[in-house]
Formats: C-alpha cells, structure tokens, sequence
C-alpha cells in the first residue's frame, strides 16, 4: 500500500488500473457503478480507523478503543464492523461478491444514515445465470483499489467527485445523454461557487443535485475564504435528486467532505421534498442548479401546480428550462439569488418572432422586473452529454443599487483551452469570468452592461454574443435549439387545431382530419 498523497497524476492513473481490471466484464460507462462504491468504502474504512488510532491516544490502547466503540458507536461518524473494515475485504479470496455484499449491507445497518447509500450495488449480481462481475475480476479490482491509503491527511476531501469526473470523462463519453446528464464540470461548478460566493449561515439548494457536484464546490468556496473560522457560521445544503443511483453518489460526497447536507431522492418538479409544514416551498438564500435541458414535461405539470410557481407563465412542452427557473425562483427567499446552468437557446428563443411565444414571455417578466443579474456564454465541447455550449443564468431578487435596471452579459465563449475529448476552463478564465461578475466591470470584447430597456429593444434576447461579438463567431443554429423550436411551433399547431375544432364544431361544421 502507497501512504503518499494521490495527486491528480496519481489518481488518474490509479483509476485506469481500476478500470482496466474489470474491462470486457461490463460496459465502460458502468465502471464508475463499481469502483466509486469501493472507493468511498475505503474512505470509510480508511478514515475509521484515522479514528480509532486518536481515540487509541486518548483511552489507553487499541483495545480499549474497540471495547468503547461497541459500547458506543457514536464516538465515530461512522462505525464499520469489523468483517466490513479494507483490511479483512482485502484478505478475502473466495466468495469475494458475497462477502463484499454483506460487508456494505452490515455497515448500513450499523448506520441509518448510510442506507441506501453505500448498499446499493450487489456485487454477486448475475445476468442471464452468470455473474455480472466474477469474484477474480473483484479481488484484482479490490487489490487496485487498496494501493493507496484515503484517510483524513492522505487525500483531498474531493477525491470522489474527481474520480467520478473521471471516470465519466474516461469511460462514459458517447454513452448517450444519461452519462453527463446530473453532472457539471468541474470547473464550471467552481465558476459557478465564485458567483454565488456563499457567506456564513446561508441555506443553499440544488433541485437537481446529481452527484451534489454544485453543492460540494459552493462548500470548497466557503472553506477557501473563511477556512475553519469558529466565528463564521457554517452553511447548510439541500439537494433533491431523482435517480437513485446518483443520489447515493451525492450522499457519499456530502460524507466524504464532512457536510451539513439533506440529500433527498425524489422528483422535483412533480413532487418537491423540501416544503414547509403548510406544504408551501421551503425557502433558500442560494440556489445553484444544472437541470437536464430541455426536458419535456406535461402541461398538466404547469397547470395543476400545488406550489403555485408558474405564476410567470407555463413554458412550451418542448422545453422545462423556465420551468425549472420558475421553480427554483420561487425557492429563493426575499434577498436569495440563484446561478442555474441551461441551454443557450433558453435566454434567445422566441426573441424576433411575431406574435406570442411562451419562452420569451416568459423571459420578459423576468427583465421587466429587473430580476435578471448576468448571463455567462460558456465555450463549446465542455458539457459531457453534449457538444453545444451552455449558459449560465443569474437570477438575483435583491440586486445591489449599482446594478439595478442593468444586466451583465459576458460572452466567454473563446476563454477555454482545448482538451480530450472535452474542451476546459483553466484557472485564469475561471478568475477572470468570475472577476467580472464580481467587478460589475465591462471589458472589450468579452463582457457588457446593458440597460435592461436595451434588452427590451432586442425582444428580451438576452444572448451575451448579441451584445458582445467575437471575430469567427458561427450564427449557425444549433441543432438541439432548431429542435426545441420545432417541437414548440409543432405543439402551437396543436393548440391552434383544437382551437378551431371547438370553433367549428360550435357552429356545426365538421372537422376532418388529413
């Protein structure tokens, strides 16, 4: 076993091996399914027996430790039966899924809150009267796995989240759009954390947490201003998160870093978690989100809201992204403010076309009330289910009187460095995006400040390479924003079709169909 510290080098290499012994057992993209479980397992263990070395210090001698232990399994934030802990996994050479079965499940039954967590993976599963993952493979995978040491000095408290970019990064790229659906790149999510730049005793949420990804950077942020200030009270994270696989993965990371967090499995949209006992929207200083974009969801969704959060108007079925905005606004509280990354077609759509279009309606109660703060153009290629660039959209309902009745619109569309297979922000774009926000600050070629009348005049298009062009720009449509367009042009035929069926039907004229 390696005691050094797992630097990025270290760790990227340390996962290939991983993969590579269970490659031709199951699909790449299901890699991450396998080894993020036994890593945040040797965390656990790792940093148990961190614990039981100081309590050793303290009560005179390992022994004794363990007899206190039993007695009282709460001196520890987690308490790992001895059959679960790496050492004796590690020794285990036959019925290698059983045991590791059994070890997860003992360990959640010894701690509640680790259900569901750290027990959902089977490792004696089998497919079609096979084993999914044999026993040689798993003992090869365990032995990878245990070369470095993950305890509290060892390791930064990210190292899942990074093993988890990786791993997607690496292995799931091209798996379709449920491989990067619930995840935000890593140094989007620090971009993100800098704008919001949370202060002492906030509440900050994500309605789609995923991996809690956006949550854990807006607690690195934190950490990283005030460090472990007694003076400065600590933030407290809520996530909601509708598949269970990720939501246990979100549950490991808040774990790993030691957070204040409500991780809750459910469906935001249709059935929220966190309500006050009135059962209205409980309330946020912060919200920080990446929803899947572009969802489709039914009107009924919109129209028979208990929570009463589409009061702007109900979005097209083609696309939920001021759905979710809607839904995340009336989650902030009076002062709250709010960074949700989308789609670029969710600040232009519908801007220059005649009559009404529901995005753009929408988007116009929005900048009429003066509740748009900025508008972040990303660069193409970052986002891991898609090639097209994103936005990053800030909402703030109690902006500073400098900004009042004026939006920030950075394009930073060309402030990435190329990579593979996804483009990045390095440190410096990061810096200088967030910089700009903060500074409230104009810079040629890459930000503006308009006045919101100025977005009036362009139809509430809120584009930033409308305002802030850049040479070699492409006016191509993209084609995940022509298909929302077509989608919402076919429902408004639909609509317009009913219409004049109950119109000609009143008049007693027959419809017939093509």
């Amino acid at each position: 076993m390696n005691n050094g510290t797992v630097d990025v080098k270290a760790l990227e290499s340390w996962l290939w091996d991983a993969a590579c012994k269970i490659r031709g057992e199951i699909d790449a993209p299901k890699y991450k399914d396998y080894i993020l479980p036994l890593i945040f397992l040797k965390r656990l263990s790792d940093v148990f027996e961190d614990e039981i070395i100081k309590l050793s210090e303290t009560c005179g001698g390992r022994d004794k430790a363990e007899q206190l232990l039993k007695l009282d399994p709460g001196l520890v934030r987690f308490y790992l039966p001895e059959n679960a802990r790496w050492q004796a996994i590690a020794k285990q050479t036959i019925r290698v899924g059983e045991y590791l079965t059994d070890s997860t499940r003992s360990i959640a039954k010894q701690n509640t809150k680790l259900q569901g967590v750290i027990d959902i993976v089977d490792f004696n599963a089998t497919a079609g009267g096979q084993r999914i993952i044999s026993d040689e493979k798993l003992k090869e995978l365990i032995d990878v796995l245990g070369r470095y040491r993950l305890g509290l000095k060892d390791v930064e408290p990210d190292i899942l989240g990074r093993a988890y970019e990786y791993l997607l990064r690496k292995f799931a790229e091209g798996s379709g759009q449920s491989a990067g659906e619930f995840y935000t790149p890593k140094e989007v999510a620090i971009m993100m954390s800098h704008i919001l730049n949370p202060e002492p005793g906030q509440k900050i949420y994500d309605p789609c947490c995923g991996s809690g990804g956006l949550l854990i950077k807006c607690y690195l942020r934190f950490r990283q201003k005030y460090g472990d200030d007694p003076s400065k009270e600590p933030l407290s994270f809520y996530g909601q998160e509708i598949l269970h696989s990720t939501y246990a993965m979100a549950k490991m990371n808040a774990f790993i870093h030691d957070m204040e967090a409500e991780i809750a499995l459910g469906d935001t949209m249709n059935r929220p978690v966190f309500t006050y006992s009135d059962g209205s929207l409980q309330k946020f200083d912060t919200v920080t989100a990446n929803p899947m974009w572009n969802q489709d969801f039914s009107q009924s969704v919109y129209e028979n809201d208990p929570y009463n959060r589409f009061q702007f108007g109900y979005p097209p079925s083609s696309s939920a992204d001021w759905g979710w905005i809607q839904h995340m606004f009336a989650s902030l509280n009076e002062k709250g403010k709010m960074a949700v990354v989308l789609d670029t077609g969710a600040v232009s759509r519908g801007s220059g076309n005649t009559g009404k279009n529901r995005e753009r309606d929408i988007r116009k109660e929005f900048v009429d009330k003066d509740l748009v703060e900025a508008v972040i153009l990303l660069p193409e290629n970052l986002f891991y289910n898609t090639t097209a660039p994103g936005i990053i959209l800030v909402v703030n309902k109690s902006k500073p009187d400098q900004r009042k009745s004026q939006i920030l619109l950075i394009n930073a569309s060309q402030l990435f460095e190329k990579g593979r297979p996804k483009n990045f922000l390095p440190d410096a774009s990061i810096e200088k995006i967030a910089g700009i926000y903060l500074d409230w600050r104009e810079e040629e070629g890459i930000s503006k400040i308009i006045a919101t009348e100025e977005a009036v005049r362009n139809d509430y298009n809120l584009s930033p390479s409308r305002y802030v062009a850049q040479n070699g720009e492409d006016d191509t449509l993209p084609l995940d924003e022509a298909i929302v367009l077509l989608k919402e042009a076919e429902e408004e035929r639909r609509e317009t079709d009913e219409k004049l069926k109950g119109i000609l039907k009143h008049i007693g004229v027959e419809w017939f169909e093509d």
